[in-house]
C-alpha cells in the first residue's frame, strides 16, 4: 500500500514538472520572439486575460459555453448509458448498437455542424455536437465495464434465482460505476470540444466565437486567452471529474 501510495506522489511530480517546463518554455519562446509574433509570452497571454476591463467580455463567453457544454453533456451522458444498458440487457440489440454508435461517431464534428444548423439551429448546435461527443464515449465506457463482473458473483446470482434486471441491478450496474464514471471523465474535454466547434458555425456568444473572431481580425493576445480559458475549464472538469471517479473505486471496489 505504501509502495503504490509513493508511486503515485512520484507520477504526480513528475507530471507537475513537466507542466512547469512547457509552461517555461512558452514563456521562454514567447519573450524571445522565436516563433514570431503568433506566439506570445505566457505572461502576455495571462495579463490580457485577467484585465478587469476584459472580465465582461470572458465571463459572458464562458457562461454561453458552459451552458451548452451542461445541456449536450447531460444528453450524451444519459444516451449513452441508457443504449449501454439496452445493449447489455437485449443481446439482440448489441451489434446494431455498436455499429450505430461507430458510425456516428466516424463522422467528423465538422461536417454534421451544418447539418444540424438546418435542423435544429445555430444555437442549439454547439449542445448537440456535445452530447453527440460524449455519447461515443460513454456508450463504449459503459458497454466495457458490464463485463467486468467476476465470473464467481455472476453464476451465484444464477445460483440465488436472481431475474435478469435484479442482476443489474445488484451486481452490474455497481461493479461498472468506477469505469463508467472513468467515461465520464474523459467525455468532458471531447463534450467542450464539440462545443467549441459548434459555436464556430454562427453562435452568438461563446469561448468559440471569441476564438473564431480572433483568428479572422488576427487579434493574437485575444485568441491566445480564449484557448487557455478552454484549456482550463478542460482540466478543471477532468480534474473534479477524477476525484469522483477515485471516490467511486473506493465505493465500488
Amino acid at each position: 500500500m505504501a509502495r503504490s501510495a509513493g508511486q503515485r506522489d512520484g507520477s504526480a511530480l513528475l507530471g507537475m514538472l513537466g507542466i512547469a517546463m512547457f509552461l517555461l518554455a512558452w514563456e521562454v519562446i514567447g519573450q524571445n520572439r522565436w516563433l514570431g509574433l503568433t506566439w506570445p509570452a505566457l505572461s502576455e497571454v495571462v495579463v490580457f486575460l485577467f484585465t478587469p476591463s476584459r472580465q465582461t467580455l470572458f465571463l459572458r463567453a464562458l457562461s454561453a459555453s458552459l451552458g451548452s457544454l451542461f445541456v449536450g453533456y447531460c444528453l450524451g451522458l444519459f444516451a449513452g448509458i441508457a443504449a449501454a444498458t439496452l445493449a447489455h440487457t437485449v443481446s439482440a440489440m448489441r451489434s446494431g448498437l455498436d455499429t450505430m454508435s461507430a458510425f456516428i461517431h466516424a463522422i467528423p464534428s465538422i461536417a454534421l455542424a451544418p447539418l444540424f444548423i438546418v435542423f435544429i439551429g445555430r444555437e442549439h448546435t454547439p449542445a448537440a455536437l456535445a452530447a453527440l461527443s460524449t455519447f461515443f464515449v460513454m456508450y463504449v465506457s459503459t458497454t466495457s465495464s458490464f463485463a467486468s463482473s467476476r465470473q464467481e458473483w455472476i453464476d451465484l446470482m444464477r445460483v440465488l434465482g436472481a431475474s435478469r434486471l435484479d442482476r443489474l441491478r445488484r451486481l452490474d450496474i455497481p461493479a461498472a460505476t468506477p469505469i463508467i464514471v472513468g467515461g465520464m471523465r474523459l467525455a468532458a474535454p471531447s463534450a467542450l470540444i464539440g462545443v467549441i466547434i459548434g459555436e464556430w458555425f454562427g453562435a452568438t456568444r461563446g469561448v468559440g466565437v471569441l476564438i473564431i473572431n480572433a483568428m479572422q481580425n488576427f487579434q493574437i493576445p485575444l485568441l491566445w486567452s480564449a484557448v487557455v480559458l478552454a484549456v482550463i475549464v478542460s482540466l478543471g472538469l477532468f480534474a473534479l471529474l477524477g476525484m469522483l471517479q477515485k471516490y467511486a473505486e473506493r465505493r465500488f471496489r
